[in-house]
């Protein structure tokens, strides 16, 4: 990849000068690649990406838990099918639909009917998978990804009926999704960033690893320890920090190659 530094805010009393790390795939890589190296995409046709802490299932070493099958039957009644973008009738009712969602899940407004109707068109969006009731017909979720098998399928959006939340319809969803993309042959899904203690419900899945920067981690400790460093006044670089490594990488960390 082609790598081009965004600079932010500076701490200059702590020698502090971080940089957002954009990346831009070169001819011989595919979303795959950048996937892996830590990137996801950074607009929707996919020409740029950003490195951040983001997750994915090992889906050679996906099996479900207790809490997955407890929440697979809380979705009893609820039936899913794998569609190509190309086929989706995006019409208005979907529009609507996820609008509905977006504006009570993100704030009114923060995604317009154009910022909807330009993701439903994007390269990044090259399948969904439609939820609906199995016995009355009725629509539940969507789920916008993106699929390059057999090595990557990237989570990006989910869109569902609120007046389900006793079901856990999002969780339903991206449980259901990792079992289909393990049962496809996939290598890996990847589930999107997680700096909050919000976000530690992706880590529910056995094979679960996420990015930290270096490399693929799956330390559930660790990352709890950048989620809760990310709530401090911090005066050093991750890797300056000695609890960090003292806790976690002791034999200390090489450069990349």
């Amino acid at each position: 990849m082609k790598l081009q530094f965004s600079e932010y805010r500076s701490d200059y009393g702590n020698y502090l000068f971080p940089y957002v790390i954009w990346g831009y795939p070169e001819a011989h890589e595919s979303p795959a690649d950048c996937f892996r190296q830590g990137f996801l995409p950074g607009n929707r046709d996919m020409s740029r990406y950003y490195m951040c802490r983001h997750t994915r299932v090992d889906l050679a070493k996906f099996e479900h838990s207790s809490e997955n099958r407890r929440i697979m039957r809380k979705g009893a009644g609820l039936t899913s099918r794998l569609i190509p973008s190309s086929e989706f009738d995006y019409t208005p009712h979907w529009r609507g639909f996820c609008r509905s969602y977006a504006d009570h899940r993100f704030g009114k407004g923060v995604m317009s009917d154009e910022r909807l109707d330009s993701l439903f068109s994007s390269p990044v969006c090259s399948h969904l998978i439609h939820y609906r009731h199995e016995t009355s017909g009725e629509d539940v979720g969507l789920v916008v990804c993106f699929l390059q098998k057999p090595r990557a399928a990237f989570y990006y959006y989910a869109f569902y009926d609120l007046d389900l939340f006793s079901k856990s319809p999002g969780l339903f969803m991206m449980t259901t999704t990792v079992q289909r993309f393990q049962e496809m042959g996939f290598d890996h899904v990847y589930l999107g960033s997680c700096y909050s203690r919000n976000a530690l419900y992706k880590s529910q899945f056995k094979g679960f690893e996420f990015w930290n920067g270096f490399r693929w981690s799956q330390n559930i400790k660790e990352l709890k320890f950048m989620i809760g460093r990310d709530q401090e006044n911090v005066h050093q670089h991750l890797l300056e920090t000695p609890e960090y490594i003292e806790s976690y990488y002791p034999e200390g960390i090489n450069p990349l190659p």
